[in-house]
């Protein structure tokens, strides 16, 4: 940690903040930011920036992810998107062009209107909610994800929406790499990456590596969704992923049915 340096009015310093921002992103987000990174044949992850999420005394700040498919055909499908920078966008060109963006629940939505001004013939497709929340963002044509098929994107990638009293969320899976995405439903800080209380706030949050698992304030808006919840977590095990990417934290690169009834244990008994 840096120390905190005071100036004589006791307030602290820029540039002691700017050092204490700079060691925030170094030590806390999956650099490099804003690349591609291949997972596998078709799929890619980028990581990006921080976020600060949560009430004043339970604020964290979040690594991002977003995963891209290829699908065929040089469509690809952007899901969760982070910031779109213009390096990033030449790397997008080298593998394909976006087809659809994908907004997942109403929390993972900002960057979506940057992708569709970038890219304004794709399909933009929304969860539930996130049109009431976005407001004035979300001034363009979008269809929703709702239900779990009539997408174009069908035959390559499952869609499953979920359903709870605060949100929806939508997964998904590519069904040739054997690849599943998550958005919230399963979060996994490392501890080396936090601060004190941080850590304190992931254990207690359930969501702390390795074993991350669904947030304990999420599971509690599922309190009378819970035999749908179960349904589409045995859904997700019945696919039998090879990886998990989720979009906050270390993310399962192997076993991923394993993870998941691990993470689930509290649920499916």
């Amino acid at each position: 940690m840096v120390a905190l340096a005071t100036s004589t009015s006791g307030r602290r310093s820029t540039r002691t903040t700017q050092i204490e921002n700079a060691t925030v992103m170094l030590t806390r987000t999956y650099r490099p930011l804003n690349t591609l990174k291949l997972v596998c044949k078709d799929i890619w992850v980028v990581d990006g920036p921080l976020i600060e999420f949560g009430t004043f005394l339970a604020r964290l700040h979040f690594p991002t992810r977003m995963t891209i498919i290829h699908v065929g055909g040089g469509d690809l499908f952007i899901y969760s998107p982070t910031p779109l920078e213009p390096s990033l966008r030449a790397e997008i060109a080298a593998i394909g062009d976006p087809k659809w963006i994908i907004g997942p629940n109403k929390i993972h939505y900002w960057w979506v209107p940057q992708w569709q001004e970038a890219y304004p013939t794709a399909g933009v497709y929304l969860a539930s909610g996130i049109e009431e929340r976005a407001g004035d963002r979300i001034d363009f044509d979008h269809l929703p994800l709702v239900k779990r098929s009539g997408y174009p994107w069908d035959g390559a990638i499952e869609t499953l929406p979920i359903t709870g009293g605060f949100m929806t969320e939508v997964e998904f899976f590519h069904s040739s790499s054997r690849t599943l995405l998550l958005t919230d439903l399963i979060e996994n800080f490392e501890p080396e990456r936090l601060n004190r209380w941080e850590r304190v706030l992931t254990r207690l949050g359930a969501v702390a590596a390795p074993d991350g698992q669904m947030p304990r304030d999420m599971r509690l808006t599922f309190k009378n969704q819970r035999a749908e919840l179960k349904a589409a977590v045995e859904q997700m095990i019945s696919w039998d992923p090879e990886r998990v990417i989720i979009a906050h934290g270390l993310w399962f690169e192997t076993d991923g049915t394993a993870e998941l009834k691990r993470a689930f244990r509290w649920l499916l008994g």
